[in-house]
């Protein structure tokens, strides 16, 4: 942001400029300017254009390295791209060598389910069995108790009448 200057400020910075103008300009110092002759500029135009010339051929070169090196950096990052690529499709092929694995693991647990509902099969079988047994050996104790009751029964009416 620029100061405002005030008219006192500004008329010392003039009378400063006046002092000093001679000494900055040749013309006011009465000094005679130098002549340039056309020779002599021809000549400073030749060596400048030559300059430019050479500086035009310096800058091409320039771009023409950052050209190269740009390419060089170029080929190694679809290198580098080529590499990830490359490491990507082995985590790919991991990935599916782990699916099939777990898909294995799937299988075995399928059959693991299977074996479980064949041993709860069995149970129920065995256990109905176990209840056949309970229900013919409750009525064989029923059968044993009254034939055993009948038995005694007719022993006692036999000493009875004898």
């Amino acid at each position: 942001m620029a100061m405002a200057l005030k008219q006192e400020e500004l008329q010392i910075i003039g009378k400063y400029v006046q002092t000093h103008l001679a000494e900055w300009l040749p013309e006011k110092n009465n000094e005679p300017a130098k002549t340039i002759y056309p020779i002599e500029l021809t000549e400073r135009i030749i060596r400048v254009e030559e300059e430019l010339k050479n500086q035009r051929e310096l800058m091409k070169q320039g771009f023409e390295q950052n050209e190269k090196r740009f390419q060089q950096m170029q080929h190694n990052i679809d290198k580098r791209f080529e590499q990830m690529d490359k490491r990507f499709e082995q985590i790919d092929k991991r990935f599916e060598q782990i699916d099939k694995r777990f898909e294995q693991i799937d299988k075995r647990f399928e059959q693991v389910d299977k074996r479980f509902e064949q041993v709860d099969i069995n149970f129920i079988n065995i256990n109905s069995s176990i209840k056949s047994l309970e229900t013919k050996m409750f009525q064989f104790m029923i059968w044993s108790f009254g034939f055993t009751a009948t038995i005694a029964g007719i022993i006692i009416a036999v000493i009875k009448f004898v």
